[in-house]
């Protein structure tokens, strides 16, 4: 067993107690946490389930107007649409190797490609050509125990993957597919069993497939969490709750599923071991877990959401928060668990100060208003994370204001939003920079209800970041039930965020005029793009073409082929005042001329004095100029940046004073 460093904070006596601080003037569409996953239990090997007609339709656009259609082709299909998805439902689902330019799709099997196969079984769909082209239905494991009478016991449900690439291979052929599954085994309640194993890409007929039972204090469920590093450990994170009595009972703990391949058995295997992870009681468990390391490997976090009654409750309210563990040793051992203060006057300034405008506050609220400091915020109830290029955990997550029911989320439009919630000091400081304003939070579609599905991808190299959402934009839409998928990339080097495509400062609208517009339903992002040496970005998206009313009906998986940013969309300033602390920088001016050619200036206005410095940098992000002005006074300075030895082009200019940076971008001629 690996050993398992735990530094447990202290849970407060006594039970967290709620007092309703706010009054509001608005329907605030209060939503709270979904709790129980739908199960999905189709009969054992029923008679072919064939969905017909499963199509969709272009949809032209205006005259004039300038989009970018993607292009979308249909590969998998399942006998359902529960294998995707329900209320959190970010599994590792689509992944991307760049090493060997290729994309797999994992997913329970059936439907119109496989008309007798069963939704408890699993397969995949590959691309070795970096999406063009697919293999569909490649089954790997196939459920065979119906001691359960209506349903198989080994049948698995929602699964999570990744592509295990050996050291030094370029050839797709000698990769393999890692998968890890619940099943319903009713070792906990329904559900309680795992199964996992791998399979062959170039070899089909190879695939292994375990079985483990909920066993002395390992109470299994659903793994949420999964990833697949360089150094090959495949590690899945389960909360420990036992519904043996048809209850859950949360046991205090997650469930750490580690695996390395062994050559002896052509196979991963792994250890279990228990992460303490305490919540308050009112919470009842952790709300969602998620795991990611960094491109070597060494440095990994494991976060969940929830309140362990560290972080401060402004207001008398009571919020979710971001509570996480560090790794710096490949996984060996895990330090925390360490919590991020959302609000408050210890809150992050991105939050505190950015999220509400002062005439939102004024409509949210029955006087007297709340100040800033003490309006709670809460995330929602899912999230993705990944860790940036210096070893910096980044969060994907929706927040908002919180409402009067414990633990719940407003999210009446335009006080959510899509952030990413970063450090860039290994997590002493953390940052919230706003990615987009979802119009509508959570959609219904028969018994499987999901939220904004909000995800992250990064690059190969992991410098930059993109997160993407689900949301319903149609005007006075309350629901989320006619989504499209929309995505924005960030460089936290620079401080950068990707434009719409047209040069406004907003979130791009993926599937907008697309076969996929209002109906990309559960889609799933991978955790990498495709290679980027060349300044493009390009995401594959999957999400589930299915009838919204009956998700039990068959559905048909589309891939978008050919979304992308490039370092030219990297344009729109971030708002860089982060900070709780004063801001020592008043203002920081476009540089002027613009574009250039011998020399520009930029004016910097100081509130306090501090040191100064300017750096600039190319759009891939490499810094080619710096200058250190030292300590200047308060008050108005003028700083010079030559076009000597910068040849033609678009670059960014990064003024540092004491804590704080403002990007701004330049053009030299």
């Amino acid at each position: 067993m690996k050993k398992i460093v735990l530094f447990a904070l202290a849970l407060g006596i006594g039970l967290a107690t709620y007092a309703q601080a706010y009054n509001f003037k608005i329907d605030t569409r209060q939503q709270k946490a979904i709790q129980a996953p739908a199960i999905g239990i189709e009969p054992v090997k029923s008679q072919a389930v064939v969905k017909a007609n499963i199509q969709s339709k272009r949809i032209t656009p205006p005259a004039g107007r300038d989009v970018n259609i993607v292009t979308i082709i249909p590969i998998g299909t399942s006998a359902n649409a529960y294998g995707y998805g329900y209320a959190g439902g970010q599994k590792s689902l689509v992944w991307v190797d760049p090493v060997l330019n290729t994309v797999t799709n994992f997913h329970r099997m059936g439907g119109a490609e496989d008309p007798g196969g069963y939704s408890g079984d699993l397969g995949y769909d590959v691309s070795t050509d970096g999406g063009q082209n697919f293999t569909n239905m490649v089954e790997c494991y196939r459920a065979t125990n119906n001691a359960g009478g209506t349903y198989y016991l080994d049948a698995a449900r929602y699964p999570n993957h990744g592509i295990y690439n050996p050291s030094g291979n370029t050839d797709p052929a000698n990769a393999y597919v890692v998968f890890y599954a619940p099943n319903l085994d009713g070792s906990n309640g329904v559900w309680g069993g795992y199964s996992y194993g791998v399979a062959s890409i170039g070899d089909t007929s190879y695939h292994t497939k375990n079985l483990l039972s909920s066993h002395d204090d390992y109470y299994q469920y659903i793994p949420d969490a999964y990833e697949l590093t360089s150094q090959g450990l495949s590690i899945a994170v389960d909360v420990n709750q036992d519904w043996t009595s048809g209850t859950m009972v949360y046991q205090g703990n997650l469930i750490l599923n580690a695996g390395y391949w062994d050559d002896g058995v052509g196979d991963f295997v792994y250890t279990q071991d228990f992460l303490d992870a305490p919540v308050l009681e009112d919470v009842g468990r952790p709300v969602f877990v998620q795991v990611a390391f960094s491109q070597d490997g060494n440095t990994g976090y494991i976060v969940m959401l929830g309140d362990d009654g560290s972080a401060e409750q402004p207001g008398g309210m009571t919020g979710l928060y971001p509570i996480y563990w560090k790794s710096t040793d490949a996984g060996e051992t895990w330090d925390g668990p360490y919590f991020i203060q959302l609000d408050g006057p210890n809150g992050i300034g991105g939050i505190v100060y950015h999220h509400l405008s002062d005439s939102a506050i004024a409509n949210l609220f029955e006087p007297p208003v709340p100040a800033r400091e003490d309006i709670n915020y809460t995330t929602a109830f899912d999230f993705n994370c990944a860790v940036d290029n210096n070893n910096n955990l980044h969060i994907a997550v929706v927040i908002g204001p919180t409402g009067n029911d414990p633990y719940s989320i407003i999210t009446a439009k335009g006080y959510i939003a899509a952030v990413d919630i970063f450090t860039d000091d290994g997590g002493t400081t953390w940052y919230s920079e706003e990615m987009g304003r979802p119009s509508t939070f959570r959609g219904t579609f028969g018994d499987l209800s999901e939220d904004n599905r909000i995800q992250i991808t990064t690059t190969p190299d992991h410098s930059k970041i993109f997160v993407s959402w689900l949301d319903t934009d149609i005007e006075d839409a309350e629901e989320n039930n006619q989504p499209n998928i929309w995505c924005r990339g960030f460089d936290p080097a620079t401080y950068m965020k990707t434009d719409d495509g047209s040069g406004n400062d907003a979130p791009t609208n993926v599937t907008l005029f697309s076969d996929g517009m209002w109906q990309a339903y559960f889609f799933a992002a991978p955790k990498y793009t495709f290679d980027a040496s060349d300044g493009v970005y390009r995401i594959p998206f999957v999400y589930e073409n299915m009838d919204p009313n009956d998700p039990g009906q068959p559905v048909q998986f589309m891939y978008i082929q050919d979304f992308s940013f490039t370092d030219a969309n990297f344009s729109v300033q971030g708002i860089n005042q982060h900070k709780i602390a004063d801001n020592n920088v008043a203002s920081v001016s476009q540089n002027f001329p613009n574009p250039f050619t011998g020399e520009t200036y930029v004016n910097v206005s100081l509130k306090e004095g501090s040191n100064v410095s300017l750096e600039v940098y190319t759009l891939t992000g490499q810094k080619v100029s710096a200058k250190n002005y030292g300590y200047m006074n308060a008050g108005s300075h003028n700083l010079t940046i030559s076009a000597n030895d910068l040849p033609t082009g678009v670059y960014f200019y990064t003024v540092k004073a004491g804590d704080q940076k403002v990007t701004r971008k330049m053009i030299v001629e």
